[in-house]
C-alpha cells in the first residue's frame, strides 16, 4: 500500500551479518547497506541512542541508499532522559557530562544540553539534505510518567526539533491508559509529533497498548518489539525474544491500514529478536520489496528480503532464535560517533 514503509531496527547487528543473509560481495559496510536498501525502503538507526552520530556516517548512508529510502533515527540517550555513558560522547564533552549531565531527578545543565543538541542536529544534516531523513524517534524511559515535568520535557524536545518529523514512544503505560489517553493525544497533536504504536506481550505490568491514535497527519509509527513474557523484567535479550507468527502479524493489518487512512506515511519497524517478520509483513500488505541482482556466487539463490530487529543466527533470509546468538543490545559503540547500530535501549 502506498505510504506504508516496512523495515527493521538494524542492518548491521553481528548475528545478521554472520547469518548468511548478506551475499558474497556485499558483506562490507557499503555492501550491506546497499543490499538492505535494495530490499526494504526503511530502517531504524539505533546506534544514535548509544553514541552521538557523525556527519560522515550520515553522508555515507545517504550515498549508499536510493532516492525514497528513509532512515528513522533514534534520539541520543542524553536527549531522552536516559543514563548516558561518558564514552558515548565525543572526548571533549566527557568531562562536562559528570558535572552537568543531570540525573533522573535533576535535568542536565542547559548550556551543556545546547551543545549536545547542536552536534546531534549537525550530524544528521547530510541525511536531511539528501532527503533520506524519516523521523527522529524519542523513546522516553519507563520512569517518565504522565505529569507536568514530562510534558514540559516533550515540549522542549519539540522546540529543539522545529521542522523535523518527530515520533514519541512512551514506555510508561499511563500515557495511553484510559484516564490520560485524550490528554496525551492532545499534547502530541498540538506539537505536531507522531505517536508510536507498539506491540508487546499483553497482561504484564509494563505492557503497552497497541491502540494509539494518529496525532500527526504526516506520520504514524509502529514498532513491534515481540511478545516475550520477559518484557519489562527479563534480561535485554529475553525481553525482545519472539518469533512472530503470520497470524500475529495479520492482527496488525487492520491497525496499520487504519493508520494509513489518516497519516501520509506509516513506518512499520520490527525490533524483535528472531524471525523474518518484516518481509512477511510486507508481503501481507501486498508490497513488493525492492529487488536487485545480488552479487553472489553463481548458482546460489539470493535470500528473500526478510529480517527483524535483533536477528539471531539462521539460514540466509531467515534469522533463527538461537539463545547463544550475539545480543546487539549489550554491545554499545564506545567511539562516541555512532558508527552503526549495535544496540537497543531498555
Amino acid at each position: 500500500m502506498d505510504g506504508i514503509l516496512t523495515g527493521t531496527c538494524s542492518w548491521t547487528d553481528p548475528a545478521l551479518v554472520s547469518s548468511g543473509w548478506y551475499p558474497r560481495g556485499r558483506r562490507d559496510a557499503e555492501g550491506r547497506l546497499r543490499h538492505y536498501a535494495d530490499r526494504f525502503p526503511l530502517v531504524e538507526v539505533d546506534s544514535t541512542y548509544y553514541g552521538m552520530p557523525s556527519a560522515r556516517n550520515s553522508r555515507l548512508w545517504a550515498e549508499r541508499t536510493p532516492d525514497g529510502f528513509r532512515f528513522d533515527v533514534k534520539a541520543f540517550s542524553l536527549l531522552t532522559g536516559h543514563p548516558t555513558r561518558p564514552a558515548a560522547l565525543p572526548a571533549d564533552l566527557r568531562p562536562a557530562l559528570a558535572r552537568h549531565g543531570g540525573t533522573r531527578r535533576t535535568p542536565a545543565d542547559p548550556a551543556f544540553l545546547d551543545e549536545v543538541w547542536h552536534r546531534f542536529a549537525a550530524a544528521l544534516g547530510p541525511l536531511r539534505d539528501a532527503g533520506r531523513m524519516g523521523a527522529v524517534l524519542f523513546q522516553l524511559p519507563p520512569w517518565a510518567q504522565p505529569g507536568p515535568r514530562t510534558r514540559a520535557f516533550v515540549e522542549e524536545c519539540r522546540a529543539r526539533t522545529r521542522g523535523w518529523r518527530v515520533a514519541v514512544e512512551f514506555r510508561h503505560p499511563g500515557w495511553w491508559a484510559e484516564g490520560g489517553r485524550a490528554d496525551t493525544a492532545a499534547l502530541l497533536g498540538g506539537l505536531g509529533m507522531a505517536a508510536v504504536a507498539v506491540d508487546t506481550a499483553a497482561g504484564l505490568p509494563g505492557s503497552l497498548t497497541p491502540d494509539v491514535p494518529v496525532t500527526s497527519p504526516a506520520l504514524s509509527v509502529v514498532r513491534l518489539h515481540g511478545r516475550s513474557a520477559a518484557w519489562g523484567t527479563g534480561g535485554k535479550e529475553e525481553r525482545f525474544r519472539h518469533d512472530y507468527t503470520e497470524d500475529e502479524l495479520r492482527e496488525w493489518l487492520p491497525r496499520v491500514r487504519a493508520l494509513a487512512d489518516r497519516a501520509a506515511e506509516v513506518h512499520v519497524l520490527f525490533n524483535n529478536c528472531c524471525g523474518d517478520a518484516a518481509g512477511t509483513m510486507a508481503a501481507l500488505l501486498g508490497q513488493e520489496p525492492r529487488t536487485a541482482a545480488p552479487t553472489e556466487a553463481p548458482g546460489t539463490a539470493g535470500p528473500r528480503p526478510r529480517s527483524s530487529g535483533a536477528h539471531g543466527n539462521g539460514a540466509a533470509g531467515h534469522t533463527g532464535c538461537d539463545t547463544n546468538s550475539p545480543d546487539r543490545r549489550s554491545a554499545p559503540a564506545t567511539s562516541g560517533t555512532g558508527t552503526q547500530e549495535a544496540s537497543c535501549p531498555d
